[in-house]
């Protein structure tokens, strides 16, 4: 695989961070990262609120489930946002604001893992609590939050996390999500 990019091939959905605080201009590079990423018609839809003040990584902390406790290591976590009509919509629900987050989401983490970086993008959040501690208007979707650190010791990880944590990658099988010339998946997949 040594053809993949580095950080592409080496990255990781890693869990344990450490709490030292990132530097303002590596976050910044980070986030221009972010914002690098292609856009429907450059609509650049994405809304990034960076979390790093204590008392407001108390906030992000409050919206977390029991099963998400290693995030509240991360000295940064950047809520990605969006509103539909920030983007194209287009037929057959192609609602285009969240692609393009999700590119902006992909800069983000690899820019992050070249800074040497953890990035960690998570869907277990309360999005509800989340808008409400941070005033986001109802009209937006909190899609993700990501957090970021540098890494850290796992002994704070529980033991399902650990094992992740120092496991194999794994990937289901390109077979499985990857067809030439015509579509041969299953109607369920």
């Amino acid at each position: 695989m040594s053809e993949l990019l580095r950080e592409i091939e080496g990255r990781r959905a890693k869990r344990a961070l450490g709490d030292r605080k990132i530097p303002s201009e590596v976050a910044g590079r980070i986030m221009t990262a972010a914002t690098y990423a292609p856009s429907c018609f450059n609509n650049q839809p994405w809304r990034f609120l960076v979390v790093v003040a204590d008392e407001d990584l108390q906030k992000i902390h409050a919206a977390l489930p029991d099963a998400n406790y290693w995030v509240k290591k991360a000295p940064m976590v950047v809520v990605v946002a969006t509103k539909p009509d920030l983007d194209s919509q287009l037929s057959d629900r192609r609602d285009y604001a969240l692609f393009d987050c999700g590119l902006a989401t992909a800069n983000l983490v690899l820019q992050a893992f070249k800074e040497g970086l953890l990035a960690h993008p998570i869907a277990g959040f309360d999005p509800f609590k989340v808008k409400e501690n941070f005033r986001i208007p109802d009209e937006f979707i909190v899609i993700t939050l990501v957090a970021v650190g540098y890494p850290g010791d796992d002994t704070l990880l529980n033991a399902k996390h650990k094992q992740l944590e120092h496991g194999p990658r794994v990937r289901k099988p390109e077979a499985d999500v990857i067809c030439y010339d015509a579509w041969e998946f299953s109607a369920s997949g």
